[in-house]
């Protein structure tokens, strides 16, 4: 019996050790555009990610480091409405301690966000993140619509994800 059980047992554990995870959540609505990043460093590229934040060398990282790294991060992205691109704003941002970033666990949260009347009628949205460098992965999705007006039609990704296109239409 014991034996039939291990057989069927799988690791929880797959958390990627040796790239930087940027995992996009994105949610549209007729009055904005919300995008949720969450940066995930892995164990083993941690510490050149702790080096792109921690500026001055001390092993901490001050609100102004932290403010810095959150900026530079939202310039390497860019969302576009209907081939207009959109200024997207820093809403808001939390980063873990150093100490569970350099493990491997720990997740920096940046939330933007763009005002955007959306008209009735079909729409096209592009996602673009050239942020980090050769060892980031990226993921991307949208949000099911909380907005019953709003409408995904189809979702497109690049091979690596870090370009999406999601086209959607929006009610009277």
């Amino acid at each position: 019996m014991l034996a039939g059980l291990t057989a069927f047992v799988v690791p929880a554990w797959a958390h990627r050790l040796d790239e930087y995870l940027q995992a996009t959540v994105i949610d549209v609505s007729r009055q904005e555009i919300d995008v949720v990043l969450r940066l995930t460093p892995g164990v083993d590229v941690a510490s050149q990610v702790l080096r792109q934040i921690d500026a001055n060398g001390d092993g901490k990282l001050s609100a102004h480091e932290q403010q810095l790294y959150a900026h530079h991060t939202v310039s390497q992205v860019s969302l576009m409405l209907d081939h207009t691109y959109l200024s997207l704003k820093l809403r808001d941002y939390v980063f873990p301690s150093v100490e569970e970033l350099r493990a491997g666990s720990g997740t920096i949260n940046l939330h933007l966000g763009v005002q955007a009347i959306l008209e009735p009628g079909k729409h096209q949205l592009r996602y673009n993140n050239q942020g980090a460098g050769p060892d980031t992965v990226y993921l991307v999705n949208v949000l099911l619509p909380h907005d019953a007006a709003v409408h995904i039609q189809s979702q497109k990704r690049s091979f690596n994800q870090a370009v999406y296109d999601l086209d959607f239409s929006v009610d009277q």
